[in-house]
Formats: structure tokens, sequence, C-alpha cells
């Protein structure tokens, strides 16, 4: 069953977990499974997705309940009316605070602004050799996207060195085998935390947020002693 965070009557907000498609794709042929569907299934209705999520992305993924909804929720997030709040585990100590502003090419060629903010939450060191520094560093950040381009957070946390664990093919292949390797891990540690916007109809403002799962918890927990 899908964690289902909140529900009216034309919305409802699920935690997607890491690995789940939000809807059949050619481009994942080996899926069973996707958001869309399971949800329509456990809910009995019609759903339509507002907005995208990558697949190894866990999080607040929010629907609509009917096409008026869903049009008027793509409209907020097109014009940027709805605040998104992330977690990303990355490699190396990322300053306390910092904003990417570093234009995004997309898959059919058009190049457009994309704009990241983020603020470091904690730094953990781990003792093992990491190239050619004898402990590898880590940072907890959180990441507030200004614009949704594809793979943006993914993408911009490559460009400024610091990607995110798990992460394919932006992310870095030697700590991703190091965690596979030490910690049995191939999860991409990026959640979508939050979702905040205001309600098409009410007018009320409404939160969403989602715990992390299960699996990005344990990789945090073995990281115990933040030094930050």
């Amino acid at each position: 069953m899908l964690e289902i965070l909140y529900r009216d009557d034309d919305l409802i907000a699920i935690n997607k977990p890491h690995g789940l498609l939000v809807h059949k794709s050619p481009i994942a042929a080996d899926a069973s499974e996707f958001a869309v569907q399971l949800l329509r299934d456990q809910i009995g209705m019609k759903v339509f997705p507002v907005h995208r999520l990558d697949r190894k992305t866990a999080g607040v993924l929010l629907f609509a309940l009917n096409t008026e909804t869903n049009q008027l929720l793509q409209k907020a997030f097109m014009e940027r009316q709805v605040n998104k709040s992330y977690l990303a585990f990355v490699r190396g100590y990322t300053a306390v605070e910092g904003a990417i502003d570093y234009a995004l090419t997309d898959e059919k060629g058009r190049t457009k602004e994309a704009l990241t903010r983020f603020k470091t939450l904690q730094q953990f060191e781990l003792g093992l050799p990491s190239g050619k520094f004898s402990t590898a560093r880590y940072s907890l950040v959180e990441v507030n996207p200004e614009t949704g381009r594809m793979h943006q957070i993914r993408k911009h946390f490559a460009h400024i060195f610091h990607p995110i664990i798990g992460d394919r093919p932006h992310g870095c292949n030697k700590q991703n085998k190091l965690f596979l390797d030490h910690f049995d891990m191939n999860t991409m540690l990026l959640h979508a935390e939050k979702l905040s916007f205001i309600h098409p109809y009410s007018g009320e403002m409404i939160e969403i947020s989602a715990k992390i799962q299960s699996e990005f918890q344990r990789i945090l927990n073995l990281f115990e002693q933040p030094i930050l």
C-alpha cells in the first residue's frame, strides 16, 4: 500500500518509494509497477500526476483527482507558485548555504535557465579512504529548486562537484561503488521532503511533508556523529 500523506476532494499526495516510476515509460521497460496505477487501484479513482519525480527519488508526489484541478496545479508549478524542498546526501563538504545558477540543456537540445538554492544541515566523515584522501566526507543538504528542469538537482550538484550518492549517470561511480560494497546500498539519496502551495479552490496554504524512506534513514543512522 502506498503511504497517503494528504487527501481532499480534489487532491491526493503520497510518499513515493525509491525505485517506483510515476507512470509507464519507454526508457524503463523493465518496470511492472507504477505510482499512477497503484494509487488508482488503491483508492478506486482515476488520478492525474501533477508533477514528476525521478524513479530513484522518493518523497512527496502530488496527484489531482480531476482534470480541472490537474490543469490548475500544473499551471501553478509552471509559474513557480509551488515551493519544493528536498533532502540530498552528497559527496564532500558543501558550503553553509549557496545558490547554483547554471542553465541546463534538455533532451531536445533546448537550454533553459535553472536555479537551485541549498543549505547544509549536517556534515559527516567516514573513516574509509576516498581517492587521495584518507577519509570520505559527506553532507546532508536541504535543497530548494526554484525552477523545475529535468534532473535539475542531480545535474546541479554534480556541476559543483558534490554529486548525490547513488546517482547514475550524474554521480560519482567510485562513491556509488563504495556505498554498494560497504553498506549494500544502491539507492539514490534524494528525497522530496515538502511541497507547499495555495489550494486552487479554498485559497488555503497547503503544506505536505514526507518522512525519508527506510533506506535513506538507514544510511543516516550509520553516520551517528555529525561534525557540523
